[in-house]
């Protein structure tokens, strides 16, 4: 039987806002139905350094489909790496922000995500179907830390 397979996608983004006004938004799992349209958002765990940091659990979503990620990389605004902790129909979901500033003030945003499908020939949905998400909450997490460091 063949081996399931490996699936990557990047999704790049660019903004005026500074890399710790988005770093802060994006790594902080309690404020993530502020920005992400995401109904609930909660620290299930805090991590070392608290809140965020390596070993949180952000919950997400909507009771009782909550999804839980625990960070394994903390980089303050710079680089923010999660694995999935919920069954999902990928295994292995690991997404990863990583945030490079500008000379113009602003930052380039690089989200990616990589899995292995969970069964054969599911991966290409799932990657388009995983991409789209991230490609939406990209722009939110943009618009969101714009008009925030506008004030």
């Amino acid at each position: 039987m063949p081996e399931p397979r490996r699936f990557t996608f990047e999704v790049t983004a660019r903004s005026s806002a500074a890399p710790a006004t988005l770093f802060a938004l994006e790594a902080d799992g309690s404020q993530w139905s502020r920005w992400a349209l995401i109904p609930h958002s909660f620290w299930e765990r805090q991590g070392d350094p608290a809140p965020a940091g390596i070993g949180a659990v952000r919950a997400l979503g909507l009771r009782p489909l909550l999804v839980r990620e625990e960070t394994v990389t903390y980089e303050p605004d710079r680089r923010h790496a999660y694995v999935m902790r919920s069954r999902m129909p990928v295994r292995d979901y690991r997404g990863e922000l990583e945030l490079t500033p500008r000379p113009d003030g602003g930052t380039d945003l690089v989200w990616r995500g990589s899995f292995t499908e969970l069964v054969r020939g599911s991966g290409p949905v799932a990657r388009a179907a995983l991409r789209l998400m991230i490609v939406l909450l990209a722009r939110r997490l943009v618009r969101f830390a714009e008009r925030g460091s506008a004030r």
